[in-house]
């Protein structure tokens, strides 16, 4: 039996969306967190601030979510037109939105990579699950990626439909190579 990819690609997408909404909310909490902090509280001497790298795993998530919106749709519904729904414009996609992530994954890693001497305290659990989901929303992305490299490649669909069930008889999209 042939493996139905697009099914497949919906699942991922759909999965991305949920690991990029609980990463959102999990950036916000941190947030709002370090930008009110109560007076005596010992995080940097009870005076607010706030991690650069949570604010950019914020908007990779937000990024996240509306490409998953907009791929999970394209794939469900089929849609065509010439340039922004090909393989190729979801492959650069899919490039931005993992370099953001690994950017966000490895540096959030790299400050708060072993807590496990605080994990007592609420915020110190917040930062860890921070880092699971933003390497967990990193390795779907992965995943994705390389589905549709692999795809486009072995049926030179670079230009194709995003959606992977062309048929040119039905589509009312024309390929320029014909």
């Amino acid at each position: 039996m042939p493996l139905d990819l697009p099914p497949l690609r919906i699942a991922l997408y759909a999965t991305l969306f949920i690991f990029s909404l609980v990463l959102f909310g999990l950036s916000g909490a941190r947030l709002h967190y370090t930008t009110h902090l109560p007076p005596g509280d010992p995080l940097n001497n009870g005076t607010n601030f706030y991690d650069p790298i949570v604010a950019e795993l914020l908007v990779t998530t937000l990024f996240a979510m509306v490409w998953s919106i907009f791929l999970i749709h394209t794939i469900h519904k089929r849609v065509e037109n010439r340039w922004v729904y090909t393989f190729r414009a979801e492959i650069v996609g899919l490039c931005i939105l993992w370099l953001m992530w690994l950017v966000g994954a490895a540096v959030a890693t790299s400050i708060w990579g072993d807590l496990s001497f605080c994990q007592q305290f609420r915020a110190c659990r917040l930062l860890t699950a921070l880092v699971a989901f933003s390497w967990m929303g990193w390795i779907i992305l992965t995943t994705i990626l390389a589905i549709s490299i692999l795809f486009s490649f072995a049926n030179r669909a670079w230009v194709e439909p995003m959606h992977g069930r062309w048929d040119p008889r039905a589509s009312i999209w024309r390929s320029s190579r014909v």
